[in-house]
């Protein structure tokens, strides 16, 4: 049986295994880069504003996930950024901190194993939920012919909040904005019986059922 495991990235040998998938999908595969040497500093600590998470596969490297905290929710004007009507940057702030993941990547061959991508989710919610954020934001491409926005939409249960033109990497396509409540997702799905949702929220029930309680409990005394 596939033996699937993440961790996040704080040593060099881990370090060498995100470059290694990041050279096969974002520069050999896509040419959306120049480097995958460049995307992830040579030190890395716990200290950081940012988590890099490795999924290895029977102990080969398979897939990546960044997580960013507390990101700058304004892009820059170049990047051409236009929101969902209601939706602006004063009204995310109102709804809590967010994380945005991403350089979320899974190696061509394995990427019909789902399992991966949900185990990488599973270790970024637990990570973000026990420093107290509430929301993830990212952004996919659309259109592009690996692009995981109805994994991210339809699965998982992000939002379409908007979309830009431009952005770091070198593709042409729209970049569609999206958004999760994290309490949100795990209230609808925790008592689902769906194994997508038992892969993603296991081992971690009863830490996101303390703070929905947390919430709720806040909320009322509002």
């Amino acid at each position: 049986m596939s033996a699937i495991t993440v961790q996040r990235v704080l040593d060099s040998e881990d370090r060498q295994g995100v470059i290694t998938v990041i050279e096969q999908v974002f520069q050999n595969e896509k040419n959306w880069i120049s480097s995958a040497q460049s995307q992830i500093p040579e030190e890395l600590s716990e200290e950081q504003p940012f988590s890099w998470f490795l999924a290895r596969l029977n102990g080969r490297p398979v897939g990546v996930l960044r997580l960013l905290y507390d990101p700058p929710l304004a892009l820059p004007e170049e990047y051409q950024v236009t929101f969902m009507p209601g939706i602006d940057i004063d009204y995310l702030k109102q709804l809590g901190q967010y994380v945005e993941i991403g350089r979320f990547m899974i190696a061509g061959e394995f990427r019909r194993n789902h399992r991966i991508a949900l185990r990488l989710m599973r270790a970024a919610t637990e990570e973000v939920v026990r420093r107290d954020y509430t929301h993830f934001i990212t952004d996919v491409f659309e259109n592009e012919p690996h692009s995981p926005l109805n994994f991210h939409t339809r699965v998982l249960g992000f939002e379409v909040i908007g979309r830009h033109l431009f952005g770091d990497l070198n593709c042409s396509s729209t970049r569609i904005i999206l958004t999760l409540d994290i309490l949100k997702l795990y209230s609808r799905v925790k008592d689902s019986r769906s194994r997508i949702y038992r892969e993603l929220t296991e081992g971690i029930h009863s830490l996101l059922e303390c703070k929905r309680r947390k919430l709720l409990t806040d909320m009322t005394k509002q």
